[in-house]
């Protein structure tokens, strides 16, 4: 029997501030229990994975979380120097890298004491992983403050060069998969594949039809509002 809506009925809302912590804590959340099923990171975080596990024996203080805003700090650069413009914006990226850093650290740490298990613990592990990112990824978008640089990039270079967004994001995924590839092989030998695994190309293949589906489903059921008058602030 289908339900019917009470007309005139109020849809609960998601403030932008929330939307933009929740997404933090949540994608950050779901990024560990990938670390944790070791099937493979998604393309975007694997290249600040690959990093860490190289170069974290002999620099014990760089975390995963560390590795993550270092690497969005130079693609930064890379990006300014490409639009050949600064913008307070740009800054508050790194902000956001920065604490989502911190929180993947975190969160990498609550997950630690999950048991190993075998096979079955850890594709839990995973899907669980891959739908709480997309989750994450999804409440992002629904927020003015500033993205990840990831994100940022792909925003900006389509506007720059007035390109499909999707289209430039696709070809951010494949340089950052090539990039990954390469990487596993210059830093741990051909035939040993250390962060890009099958669960990479699974994640590929379903997140963006997942955080496609996610955020329709935040739009049609929430009322979203700014709670702080700081929208012109943040896009300034």
């Amino acid at each position: 029997m289908e339900t019917q809506k009470t007309p005139g009925a109020k849809k609960p809302v998601l403030y932008a501030e929330a939307s933009y912590v929740l997404g933090m804590v949540i994608l950050a959340l779901g990024t560990a229990l990938m670390e944790r099923a070791d099937f493979g990171m998604s393309m975007v975080v694997a290249p600040a994975y690959l990093l860490h596990l190289k170069f974290s024996p002999a620099l014990p203080f760089l975390t995963f979380g560390m590795a993550e805003y270092l690497l969005q700090g130079a693609l930064l650069v890379v990006m300014m120097l490409l639009l050949r413009r600064v913008r307070k914006y740009y800054f508050f990226s790194f902000v956001t890298a920065v604490l989502y850093g911190l929180t993947l650290d975190l969160c990498i740490a609550l997950a630690a004491p999950l048991p190993a298990g075998g096979l079955v613990l850890r594709t839990v592990y995973y899907v669980l992983g891959m739908v709480l990112g997309s989750i994450g990824v999804a409440l992002f978008l629904r927020t003015y403050i500033a993205p990840e640089v990831y994100e940022l990039l792909v925003k900006e270079l389509s506007a720059a060069r007035r390109m499909d967004v999707g289209r430039v994001k696709t070809a951010y995924d494949c340089i950052s998969c090539a990039a990954s590839v390469a990487m596993s092989f210059a830093f741990f030998g051909f035939g040993h594949f250390e962060g890009v695994k099958a669960g990479t190309i699974v994640c590929a293949l379903v997140n963006g039809t997942l955080i496609s589906l996610i955020s329709r489903w935040l739009g049609a059921h929430f009322d979203e509002r700014d709670a702080l008058p700081l929208r012109r602030f943040f896009k300034a």
